[in-house]
């Protein structure tokens, strides 16, 4: 459009000269005492020159006056496009791991204006693992006050900062903060959440936060059924002073969890220590029943309490379908001595032995030794007892 304006323009320039020049008029000039007289054609021409001269003068005049502003805007481009190449160049050191190259490059581009927040946090971060504590908090106190999402990557920073350095209370706090700025349904927080509950050992919240992860697939299912069986094992280690709250907290848990062996062993011996042989010896036939271990059948001879020669009944049905389980032979010797069944007694310890020495049964020989009145072989027991230690 502006080509055609020119165009136009050129042809009125021609036409108005074509005229001029067969128009005989002048221009009379006259300025006392001067006078000055020239063709229409050469006035129409200077004019002409006149404006361009002109124009071009304006334009000088303000091209210069928009020098400095030109070169204010050039150097912060420049310093701008420096600042986003350091940036780019923190985050890829950052990632690769070199932590020292990635904390100068993002303090670099702090200092050439690049506006982001995530260059603070990039630098906090990398001083963090360099374990600049110092420099890690004053690279976060620069991030303040930015945006919504600038404040997301500051408390989300935090809160991590807090769980590596073991202080769950103060990431729980700085997760609670990210939630009343208006964050909420967050799967990374919720995963820092989880790590802080468990540091916290708040274990309800565990499986809660557990459960709200695994429906929204953020996490895999054996991950998530590994942090549960953790979770109840705690639980059931933190009543061994409260038989009641100990027997509610198993009637509580889902049945899958109770049938595991970790966790039904830890109930045994709990349950052992508050003097509990009935919960005891039910959970662990329950969980044999379930699902056949060594190790959890070995707690069935501690059970001393009540019914032992039941015990020793339950305990020789299983034998005809475990007939080589150490364990069981080490139990059923346990039960037998304890029922003064010395030959019983000393023939399923021996079996025990010849199928897995342990110190367990060793132990236990040397105390049917010394029922019986054989110091000699009590003393042998012992000692090879404490070669299993």
């Amino acid at each position: 459009m502006k080509f055609l304006f020119w165009l136009l323009g050129l042809f009125a320039l021609a036409v108005t000269l074509t005229l001029a020049a067969h128009n005989p008029g002048y221009v009379l000039l006259v300025y006392a005492p001067y006078r000055i007289e020239m063709s229409l054609s050469l006035f129409v021409v200077g004019l002409l020159v006149l404006f361009v001269f002109a124009f071009l003068t304006v334009q000088l005049i303000a091209a210069t006056l928009r020098l400095p502003e030109y070169v204010r805007r050039f150097r912060s481009e420049r310093a701008h496009a420096k600042g986003r190449a350091a940036m780019m160049e923190a985050l890829g050191a950052f990632f690769e791991g070199r932590y020292a190259v990635a904390e100068k490059a993002a303090a670099l581009a702090m200092e050439l204006d690049e506006g982001s927040a995530i260059n603070p946090i990039i630098a906090a971060r990398a001083a963090h693992e360099l374990r600049e504590f110092d420099k890690r908090d004053a690279y976060l106190a620069s991030a303040e006050g930015k945006t919504v999402g600038d404040t997301t990557m500051r408390l989300m920073a935090t809160a991590k900062f807090n769980l590596d350095q073991h202080q769950p209370l103060a990431a729980l706090d700085t997760l609670k903060a990210l939630r009343e700025s208006g964050v909420r349904g967050h799967v990374g927080a919720l995963h820092l959440e989880l790590k802080a509950q468990q540091q916290a050992r708040n274990w309800d919240a565990v499986l809660d936060i557990v459960n709200q992860l695994e429906k929204r697939e953020s996490m895999d299912t054996t991950a998530a059924e590994q942090v549960r069986q953790q979770a109840w094992l705690e639980k059931i280690r933190a009543q061994t002073q409260d038989a009641s709250a100990l027997l509610s907290v198993w009637r509580n848990m889902p049945d899958e969890f109770r049938q595991r062996t970790p966790i039904a062993s830890a109930a045994a011996h709990a349950f052992i220590q508050l003097g509990d042989c009935k919960n005891a010896q039910q959970l662990v036939t329950d969980s044999l029943d379930a699902q056949w271990d060594s190790g959890l059948v070995t707690l069935y001879g501690d059970c001393l309490v009540g019914d032992v020669v039941g015990q020793i009944e339950q305990a020789e049905r299983w034998l005809k379908l475990h007939t080589d389980d150490a364990g069981l032979l080490l139990a059923l010797g346990k039960l037998c001595l304890h029922q003064a069944l010395w030959g019983k007694a000393q023939t399923y310890l021996e079996a025990s032995i010849s199928v897995s020495p342990s110190r367990a049964a060793y132990t236990a020989l040397g105390q049917l030794a010394e029922r019986l009145n054989k110091p000699d072989e009590a003393l042998r027991y012992s000692r090879k007892a404490m070669e299993w230690v």
